[in-house]
């Protein structure tokens, strides 16, 4: 068993697809096929179930693919080693989030602190965060709710408060709480390009008794330019209403609350510079908690 072919192996194994992991791979899929087979011969196994061209892991295939990415993440781990008794280790940080809120008010503040690291940010959605810690492609992730697996480490950083935006010509503007259920008929407004964050939403108001009339899907800055001319209501996180000085009223029947948090690859070895991020993150939503509860 060769590293080259647990590296084949977990690729095929993200992808589930034989072609896409070969291009991904930049090599021939037959050669890629091959390879797959002889581990399996090796193992004496079947790694994967076959279905047309899409496979999926086998019950042997999910135990395979556990410890390869324990042993991609050991490799890693002497590499960091190495290049820290050589005065090497890279300064660059790689997160990748699932909002880009996340990070504001607190990037500038972290630069500022540490002007040496470069940090590389992406988008993404959990699912994708939690694929891409454990290949190693990026060293924090940070989504809405909680990432749950054994080889994810996770800490909260906030449970922040939901509120419902109204215009400002609304016939319950001004009340201080408001039963979700009194705007069930109102047209909402929601925000695209969030998956996790959409079916948050739509679970509250079906948790309310009753499905949204979305007419409008935009981005956080068309959403506050609609609501501004009374064209519908939103749930929204309590710091985008108090940043951008919206009109909001607190949920009468319950309280609801997003759960944002950080991840990690458990046992792995992060560098300074990527614990001192994580680190600043989290006492960053500790020391400013107040800016995600209602008061």
């Amino acid at each position: 068993m060769e590293l080259l072919q647990l590296k084949y192996f977990q690729a095929v194994a993200y992808t589930e697809h034989i072609s896409k992991a070969a291009k991904q791979l930049n090599i021939a899929q037959p050669s890629l096929s091959l390879t797959i087979k002889r581990l399996e011969n090796e193992l004496g196994t079947a790694l994967f179930e076959r279905k047309g061209r899409n496979i999926k892991l086998s019950s042997s295939g999910e135990i395979l693919l556990k410890h390869v990415n324990r042993i991609f993440t050991e490799i890693e781990n002497a590499r960091m080693e190495i290049q820290s008794e050589e005065y090497q280790t890279s300064n660059t940080i790689r997160i990748s989030i699932s909002n880009s809120r996340f990070l504001s008010g607190l990037i500038s503040e972290f630069i500022c602190r540490f002007p040496e690291i470069k940090i590389q940010q992406g988008i993404a959605v959990k699912s994708q965060i939690m694929t891409s810690l454990k290949k190693g492609e990026i060293d924090l992730g940070i989504a809405g709710h909680p990432i749950h697996d054994e080889e994810i480490e996770t800490c909260v950083l906030v449970n922040e408060d939901i509120v419902l935006v109204l215009p400002s010509n609304h016939k319950h503007a001004g009340k201080s709480e408001l039963g979700l259920r009194e705007v069930a008929n109102e047209p909402f407004i929601s925000l695209a390009n969030n998956e996790e964050y959409s079916t948050f939403t739509k679970e509250l108001c079906k948790n309310a008794g009753f499905i949204p009339k979305n007419i409008f899907e935009v981005d956080s800055h068309l959403l506050v330019e609609i609501i501004k001319v009374n064209q519908g209501v939103a749930l929204l996180p309590i710091s985008i209403c108090k940043q951008l000085k919206l009109n909001y009223t607190k949920i009468a029947d319950f309280s609801p609350s997003y759960t944002v948090s950080i991840s990690w690859v458990r046992n792995k070895l992060l560098s300074s510079s990527v614990k001192n991020f994580r680190d600043f993150i989290i006492s960053y939503f500790k020391d400013n908690y107040e800016i995600y509860k209602v008061h």
